[in-house]
């Protein structure tokens, strides 16, 4: 979900933006997705995908501080019929955590296209947004916490939520995993983020934006219009070290206000290590569900609003909506996502 909402630079940069990240059990083995560039920002966003930008999965294996596998997706410029080539990089070991590794290439394809290697079959261009909230709802969350007060309940009711991303389109990257890759077998733990990289002037590249939870940038950092918050650049491994008090406190400071902890502060801590490091779990092989009493990887159908509200405010949040509210963006078979 985008935190950027109609801000003018997000006009700008919003194929940069990660608007959501999914991981799933598939008909062939592991999904990944990736979702940029919605079009809640402005009708007249620049479609596709940035030509000069990699977008990359990042996956951890049994709790490792360092990834371990990169999947690496670029796009060309889009030709006269908007569509655009695309090439998936395959990155291991050290290599996948070096900027200037080039990796091994998988296959090559083009938007709107299924395209098929070994192991490994990919989708990516533009769909109906499977994401659902009422931004109603998030302003008067936004409100605690930027003042460490009570949640004020009376400007907004569930049984009128309405979903604010209702025909809204964003570009999707899906990837589908065979089950016959060695790395990604049944029953390995693994933990998933990815990020957006923009190539420097100096020849290298630089981290624009990257997601693992859900509502980690609407909750926290709300106002980050300009990816200058150092979220965008750090490495997951960083987050606990850099930012576990901000969180802590932050939170720490609601649940008072509003009553919901009888040790705030050790509240706080308990949700900064929950989201820290800022990696989406999953077992490999297991139904997916991102819920409030199992996070393990998200489907297009959860509704992690509901889970993230209740989370740092610990206590139940409705969001008013269900999974049937965007039953018509999504599907059970590959790509799994709607093309607009």
């Amino acid at each position: 979900m985008s935190h950027h909402l109609d801000t003018p630079l997000a006009a700008k940069s919003g194929q940069l933006f990660i608007d959501d990240l999914f991981v799933f059990e598939g008909e062939r083995g592991t999904v990944l997705v990736m979702d940029v560039n919605s079009s809640v920002t402005k009708a007249d966003i620049k479609r596709g995908f940035h030509h000069e930008a990699r977008y990359e999965f990042k996956i951890h294996f049994n709790g490792a501080e360092l990834e371990e596998l990169t999947y690496r997706v670029a796009f060309g410029e889009p030709d006269g019929s908007g569509q655009q080539s695309l090439t998936v990089h395959a990155l291991t070991a050290a290599e996948a955590r070096d900027d200037g590794a080039t990796g091994t290439m998988l296959l090559q394809g083009r938007t709107g296209e299924m395209a098929e290697g070994t192991n490994l079959r990919v989708w990516a261009g533009r769909i109906n947004d499977p994401f659902y909230i009422d931004l109603d709802q998030l302003a008067t969350v936004n409100a605690a916490f930027k003042d460490g007060a009570k949640l004020d309940r009376s400007k907004w009711r569930p049984e009128k939520a309405k979903n604010s991303f209702a025909g809204t389109t964003v570009e999707s990257i899906v990837l589908e995993i065979s089950r016959d890759e060695p790395m990604l077998r049944d029953g390995i733990q693994i933990g998933v983020w990815c990020r957006t990289m923009l190539a420097t002037d100096a020849g290298g590249w630089r981290q624009i934006n990257r997601a693992g939870h859900p509502m980690m940038w609407p909750i926290f950092w709300p106002t980050d219009t300009d990816f200058s918050d150092p979220a965008n650049v750090r490495h997951p491994c960083d987050d606990l070290r850099a930012d576990a008090q901000g969180i802590a406190a932050t939170v720490a400071r609601v649940v008072a206000a509003n009553g919901t902890a009888t040790d705030p502060d050790a509240y706080g801590w308990s949700v900064a290590r929950q989201v820290y490091p800022d990696l989406l779990s999953y077992q490999v092989g297991t139904p997916a569900n991102y819920g409030f009493a199992v996070r393990n990887g998200r489907t297009m159908a959860d509704n992690p609003p509901e889970v993230m509200f209740s989370m740092v405010l610990n206590t139940a949040i409705t969001s008013g909506l269900t999974s049937d509210t965007t039953k018509d963006a999504r599907s059970d078979t590959f790509p799994y996502v709607i093309p607009a």
